[in-house]
């Protein structure tokens, strides 16, 4: 449809000018179809369509005999004026569009190695994410997660890097990356949070931290394992309907703030049996508000969790959160869902 404008433009300008005769001083208006051209086309099709409205002046001009005096040169004039500029708007709007392309692609590509696809079937779970930018042009955040299969068990990591742009990213590439290694090399789920805790805190050199909760879980067991260095907490959907976010005896502080300085993070466990399922999130979904400024509830909307397959779930919960902001979230938000099958 705003392919035709320019045209629709111009034909009513020339009706109204036909309408009300050489006093109506219509006929510079003929410019309107090259200067919406030039907003919504090529600079080529931009210059097609002045050079169509100079021909549609020129004639309308000798017919109101304007050409005896300076007005008729002066809508020639006008129409070639706004054609130049609209083809030359057209094609500097075409190279930042072409440049914004490259961007995004590169963007996506960062992406897909940054935050890779989760496995969808790993140790007897069911794995489903979602993540929500809270820029919708974005493509990358701050906010992390991965799930490995490691000889200790399933191992899996949500967090949130302090700040935002490419500064935030650079951190949660280490953190990943680093997770992704230890995960396979540590015992121990303590000395995993150890080696991350030493990663984020040379890297960001104290201007940065991560919040960051771990999880491990075996298969031949029906409890799961978690780590806390401030952040919310881990909230399982028990399958007989109730629904439980275990707290940590002590919070270990975030990765990057000195975790080594203090009382060692503390490892606790929580039921995670057959049937259950277990999301981990980050604060922007807590954190979202609702037109009256109240917290979205994620206590009270576990049961959109109770779907047969885990993306269902997700997906689900990624809706209602958007729904409870009614509008683009502030912060990002991601949601990674276990669902230990029967």
């Amino acid at each position: 449809m705003l392919s035709w404008l320019p045209f629709v433009m111009m034909v009513v300008v020339a009706g109204m000018d036909l309408t009300a005769g050489p006093e109506g001083g219509f006929l510079p208006l003929v410019s309107l179809g090259p200067a919406f051209a030039g907003l919504i086309g090529t600079w080529r099709r931009t210059a097609l369509i002045g050079g169509l409205a100079l021909l549609l002046c020129a004639g309308l001009g000798m017919y109101d005999g304007l050409f005896d005096t300076r007005r008729g040169y002066t809508a020639m004039a006008s129409v070639a004026g706004v054609t130049l500029a609209g083809a030359l708007a057209a094609r500097s709007r075409t190279r930042r569009e072409a440049e914004l392309a490259g961007v995004r692609s590169i963007a996506e590509v960062a992406q897909s190695v940054l935050q890779r696809p989760v496995p969808g079937h790993v140790g007897g779970l069911r794995v489903a994410v979602s993540y929500t930018s809270a820029v919708a042009e974005s493509r990358i955040g701050g906010d992390l997660y991965e799930v490995v299969a490691s000889p200790y068990g399933v191992r899996v990591i949500v967090g949130d890097v302090q700040g935002k742009g490419l500064a935030a990213v650079e951190t949660a590439a280490s953190v990943l990356g680093v997770f992704r290694e230890a995960a396979h090399d540590e015992p121990h789920l303590t000395a995993l949070a150890a080696r991350l805790e030493r990663t984020v805190a040379r890297e960001a050199d104290g201007e940065k931290f991560v919040t960051a909760v771990l999880a491990e879980i075996h298969t031949d067991e029906q409890t799961a394992l978690f780590l806390n260095c401030g952040h919310p907490p881990p909230m399982i959907v028990h399958a007989e309907g109730s629904v439980d976010l275990p707290h940590p005896p002590t919070y270990a502080l975030p990765l990057g703030l000195g975790m080594d300085e203090g009382d060692p993070p503390q490892v606790y466990r929580s039921t995670f049996a057959p049937g259950d399922r277990l999301l981990l999130y980050t604060d922007g979904v807590t954190e979202a508000r609702n037109a009256d400024g109240a917290f979205y509830p994620l206590r009270e909307r576990a049961g959109l969790l109770r779907t047969a397959e885990a993306e269902d779930g997700v997906e689900a919960l990624r809706e209602d959160v958007v729904r409870h902001a009614d509008g683009p979230l502030h912060d990002d938000a991601a949601l990674l869902l276990l669902h230990r099958r029967r």
